[in-house]
């Protein structure tokens, strides 16, 4: 596996540099690791991959011990956890991972700053917004985003870093396509005007988007991070937990 795995990543950030056709840096690869084994995950750190994303928290803490064991400090994986949130399990995560993509409402923020604060640090963070109103995916509405930025960056336990969206999916066909292709283009927007009026202390540099359906799409409108798994690890048909379980 490890030669597939090798050559995926590398077909990706080809297609991803050409994708961003020189307007916008190509968007690093967040490898997203949900229903993956520490096993399988574990190669990336020889292809230099070490930014990974989990959804869930059990899952998460499950896998810890294994992808820590034995890597030098300075090449540890550097974990994002990008899954709905339950306010009741920041505690578990606190420590261990790099950011928090999902943040979409006031309850989450503050207990993440609460518990970032006893823990003696800054928690990066991203906003997550909804694109297309799916509340079955998390996020906050476009009229939202800007009085929860407000209330969070006044949080001494947060650093708000950006915005994170997950897309809907969309009709493959060319009607389907350029409705997807819009809400790529109005995120990128909206990243920019948050970015030009944003609150004191707020470094609104990450633009969290796109997945193994849609990253070429992001790419090309200026995503600086992209979250893929199947692209990336192959399909892989799992019986489906609770899709809240984070939350």
């Amino acid at each position: 596996m490890d030669g597939t795995l090798k050559s995926r990543l590398e077909e990706l950030r080809q297609k991803l540099a050409a994708a961003s056709e020189g307007r916008y840096a190509p968007p690093r690869i967040i490898a997203v690791t949900k229903t993956h084994t520490a096993e399988e995950i574990l190669p990336l750190l020889s292809l230099g991959q070490f930014e990974i994303g989990e959804n869930r928290v059990q899952e998460l803490m499950e896998k810890l011990p294994a992808l820590h064991a034995g890597a030098p400090e300075n090449e540890k994986f550097q974990i994002h956890l990008i899954g709905q949130l339950q306010t009741n399990k920041v505690k578990y995560i606190i420590n261990d991972v790099c950011c928090i993509q999902s943040v979409d409402r006031l309850s989450l923020a503050r207990e993440i700053d609460r518990r970032a604060q006893a823990a003696g640090r800054v928690m990066p963070v991203l906003l997550q917004l909804s694109p297309a109103g799916e509340p079955q995916k998390g996020g906050a509405a476009k009229e939202e985003l800007l009085p929860l930025l407000r209330e969070v960056s006044r949080m001494p336990g947060i650093c708000v870093r950006g915005l994170m969206a997950v897309m809907p999916i969309a009709d493959p066909s060319p009607e389907g396509q350029a409705w997807l292709e819009g809400l790529f283009a109005e995120t990128r927007a909206l990243f920019e005007h948050i970015r030009e009026i944003a609150p004191e202390g707020v470094r609104m540099e990450e633009l969290s988007m796109g997945m193994s359906g849609d990253y070429l799409l992001a790419a090309r409108h200026g995503a600086t991070a992209v979250r893929i798994g199947s692209a990336l690890f192959g399909p892989r048909h799992y019986p489906e937990k609770d899709g809240a379980a984070n939350r």
